[in-house]
């Protein structure tokens, strides 16, 4: 595995139960794929035995990746992290090509979800080209035939995906100019993904494998870049009446979707503002006349709450209420959509708070002087999970997307401020387990994540009622009877190195088909139509079991990504 350099180079299996997984889930989505997306199912298949061929590469040699700090104890994970973004953005396209079938879409919209997927791609594509370059490199001492058929291999995959990216574009581009933007804007992402996964690794040492950073930084390119292309389409909307760099899928947002996209990435950008403002500001000051000083720790921490409460309030909602015409502040508009419904919504929200107090507390106090093992603990919060966003994703959906961003923004607030108050560092820690450091904590990310991205991605069309309740469904009903039943009753091992065990599988497996059986006659009651198929969603239970079961990747970010990708279908 990347980081560690002190093992030697060994051999590893060419077929695990991971890649056995990852290759059923994407025979899966390419076997449902219509003609017309023929060319983006090739792009998907070039991508997976290119990244099948790097992993093969970086596993059997683990030296070459040595220069990034990945996360102990999980492999790599290059497969998985780079097909699965592609994959649910494949799986979207499939999905709205049946309601243009069924005149329910536009034919605007699947250009819009086919930009998604190749920026997606795109991002992925260039990581990998990053990794095989820098596994290249790493290779002075060897002269292995196998190691110069893979690069080979890789090459030739990427140059055939550039012409699969470039004739899928041209089909949705009104000239060459058109398609050649977007090409170059594919690019861009591509450029950034590789810049981003370099600072992630060495920023957050330990913290990810190479899968999970590929994971994250292909999501946040895709988000940032649908954040520029927002931006830039309003520009171009009041600068220039025409269309010309038909980037405007970015655009496509309602005002929920624009509050939570604004409170997210503005506190992802905040660090980066203040370390810049901070430095001004010091440097005014060394400036001056007298001796050289730096700003004291209190100034600090005066100058950081103050930033971050103008960021915040001022700057992050400008911008929404640029690229949105909201007719008031965009919190004030929160407060009116809270207070449409008060006896529901406020009713919700006493009920979150209530059961997050009550267990915060008492899992806190079990944390500190049981000798329950900690993964075990905290599949209780999974357990929460469910008893807080199943009923409001059943009663509430539209409030739900709105609290799942207001609950991401608190934890990414509470983990900027961490490193500056010592009780809080202490108070998180009590709920972390080994994927967790002490630079970042991300067990409490990929837990809400993993819930909230199938719900917010399920706006729009969707035919599958059961999608948005991929995340719950997967991680607080199948993982979290898995996990416990395993733990108490399993005897049969699916790996002589792993913990998983078949008993621990066939509960998890079990526990969300029966929920599911219970979730169809509830949510046919309110209207919803249901047209997935038995067998298409018991494929689907079961490969996310099996992915659960094998994979070592932090698996709150996979499974709901991977079971929602195969529930669309």
């Amino acid at each position: 595995m990347a980081g560690e350099s002190s093992s030697p180079a060994t051999m590893t299996p060419f077929e695990t139960g991971e890649r056995v997984v990852v290759a059923v889930v994407v025979s899966r989505v390419l076997l449902s794929l219509p003609l017309s997306l023929i060319s983006h199912g090739f792009s998907l298949f070039l991508l997976c035995l290119s990244a099948f061929l790097i992993e093969l590469r970086a596993e059997s040699s683990p030296l070459l990746l040595s220069r990034f700090s990945a996360r102990r104890g999980a492999s790599s994970g290059i497969l998985l992290g780079a097909v699965t973004l592609p994959a649910v953005m494949m799986s979207k396209l499939v999905q709205l090509t049946r309601a243009i079938s069924l005149h329910q879409a536009e034919q605007d919209e699947l250009a819009h979800v086919t930009m998604q997927y190749w920026a997606a791609s795109a991002s992925c594509c260039a990581i990998l080209i990053y990794l095989s370059v820098v596994m290249s490199q790493g290779k002075k001492n060897e002269s292995s035939s196998s190691s110069v058929w893979l690069t080979r291999a890789s090459l030739t995959g990427t140059v055939l995906y550039g012409a699969a990216c470039f004739v899928s574009l041209s089909m949705i581009s009104h000239t060459g100019l058109n398609t050649s933007l977007k090409m170059l804007w594919m690019l861009f992402h591509g450029l950034a993904a590789v810049k981003l996964i370099r600072h992630l690794l060495c920023t957050f040492p330990s913290c990810a494998s190479i899968g999970e950073a590929l994971l994250v930084t292909s999501g946040l390119v895709l988000y940032f870049g649908d954040f520029l292309a927002c931006t830039i389409a309003k520009i171009c909307e009041k600068l220039i009446p025409v269309d010309l760099v038909s980037i405007s899928y970015g655009i496509r947002r309602t005002e929920t979707g624009i509050i939570v996209q604004g409170l997210l990435l503005g506190l992802l950008l905040f660090p980066i503002v203040f370390r810049f403002v901070l430095h001004i500001y010091e440097s005014s000051l060394r400036k001056r006349d007298g001796p050289p000083r730096n700003c004291s720790d209190t100034a600090k921490s005066v100058f950081f709450f103050v930033s971050i409460l103008l960021f915040m309030v001022v700057a992050v909602p400008s911008w929404m209420q640029f690229v949105h015409d909201f007719h008031q502040h965009p919190f004030l508009w929160v407060l009116t959509f809270v207070f449409s419904e008060p006896l529901k919504r406020l009713s919700l929200c006493i009920y979150w708070v209530l059961l997050i107090v009550v267990s915060v507390l008492r899992f806190y106090n079990i944390s500190r002087g049981s000798k329950v093992e900690r993964i075990l603990l905290r599949k209780y919060y999974h357990l929460m999970a469910v008893l807080m966003f199943l009923p409001a994703l059943v009663l509430q959906p539209k409030f739900l997307d709105l609290a799942f961003g207001a609950a991401l923004a608190v934890f990414i607030a509470l983990e900027i401020i961490r490193p500056l108050g010592e009780p809080l560092h202490h108070f998180m820690n009590a709920f972390t387990d080994h994927r967790d450091s002490e630079f970042l904590i991300v067990s409490h990310f990929s837990l809400l994540l993993g819930c909230a991205l199938p719900i917010w991605m399920s706006s729009g069309f969707n035919d599958r009622a059961l999608s948005p309740f991929a995340g719950i469904l997967s991680l607080g009903i199948g993982d979290t009877l898995a996990s416990m039943v395993g733990h108490k009753y399993g005897v049969l091992r699916w790996s002589k190195t792993g913990k998983k065990t078949v008993e621990g599988t066939a509960a998890g497996i079990t526990s969300m088909m029966a929920v599911c059986f219970m979730l169809v006659p509830v949510l046919a009651s309110m209207g919803y139509i249901l047209s997935q198929g038995w067998w298409s969603l018991l494929v689907a239970v079961t490969a996310t079991g099996m992915l659960e079961a094998y994979t070592a990747q932090l698996d709150n970010a996979f499974i709901p990504l991977v079971f929602y990708a195969l529930l669309c279908l």
